[in-house]
């Protein structure tokens, strides 16, 4: 019996994604991946200076490392030439965290979510994911496409928190959320426009599962995305700017929902 088209297009991302591997880099986020066991570790390229003060992680590590001479790290490993590695550069696989159900309804910490809609800025996502992991967030969602994937440049503005957060990437994010809803989740969305503010909001929904949806700024959140929360809020400003970026209206809205 053929396979239906979806299944097989599903079957061939996951046989991709089993040889994707992807190059850290800088102190942290090498010495956290080196120290999390669940990381698939390749290669590991150091300076001597960088290996003498990651001594602990490579020992817990397991991999032998690779010293070279800080005029030559370039040439071993490929990473963009903006990248700060510190001497320090690890091959690893992308982080496999399970089932939207496993984070959603088993994962550790209150029932605490955030969603990105079109967030693309590594560094963005990175800063959320350090936020989700300070205010006990069970996951950071993202959809496939037009989304950071996990890279470099993520896991170094992440500082670590990479290794430690969940973040899930889902085919379809609207859907994901009709999922969460059936889960019992409550979907806030993040809008500027919004009638009532997230405070107001957060004192309705109590103690329930609560997943936070927020938009890159600009186009914000799309119209399917906006048409699936359960209520639009927005976080108040005084003056004439009321604009954040996105990774600090996370952490702005992380808190409130953690501290309700």
């Amino acid at each position: 019996m053929k396979k239906p088209t979806w299944v097989v297009d599903k079957e061939r991302v996951k046989r991709a994604a089993a040889h994707e591997t992807l190059w850290l880099f800088g102190m942290h986020a090498v010495r956290d991946a080196l120290m999390n066991p669940a990381r698939v570790k390749l290669r590991l390229v150091v300076t001597k200076n960088a290996a003498d003060r990651l001594a602990e992680a490579i020992a817990a590590g397991g991999l032998e490392p690779e010293i070279v001479e800080p005029r030559n790290f370039d040439s071993h490993v490929p990473l963009e030439p903006e990248n700060v590695h510190q001497g320090a550069a690890l091959e690893v696989k992308p982080l496999q965290w399970g089932t939207l159900q496993d984070l959603a309804i088993a994962g550790k910490g209150a029932p605490l979510l955030v969603l990105l809609d079109r967030v693309t800025d590594p560094h963005n996502v990175g800063a959320v994911l350090r936020s989700a992991e300070v205010f006990g967030a069970r996951a950071v969602i993202a959809p496939l496409r037009h989304s950071t994937p996990e890279t470099g440049a993520l896991a170094k503005t992440a500082s670590g928190a990479l290794e430690r957060q969940p973040y899930l990437r889902v085919g379809n994010l609207a859907d994901t959320m009709e999922e969460l809803k059936q889960m019992g989740y409550v979907l806030l969305g993040l809008d500027g426009e919004a009638d009532i503010t997230l405070s107001e909001a957060l004192a309705e929904v109590g103690q329930r599962p609560l997943a936070l949806v927020m938009g890159a700024e600009g186009p914000g959140l799309r119209e399917r995305t906006r048409d699936t929360c359960d209520r639009l809020v927005k976080i108040p400003f005084a003056g004439g700017f009321g604009s954040l970026n996105v990774s600090n209206a996370a952490a702005v809205a992380l808190y409130a929902a953690a501290t309700r």
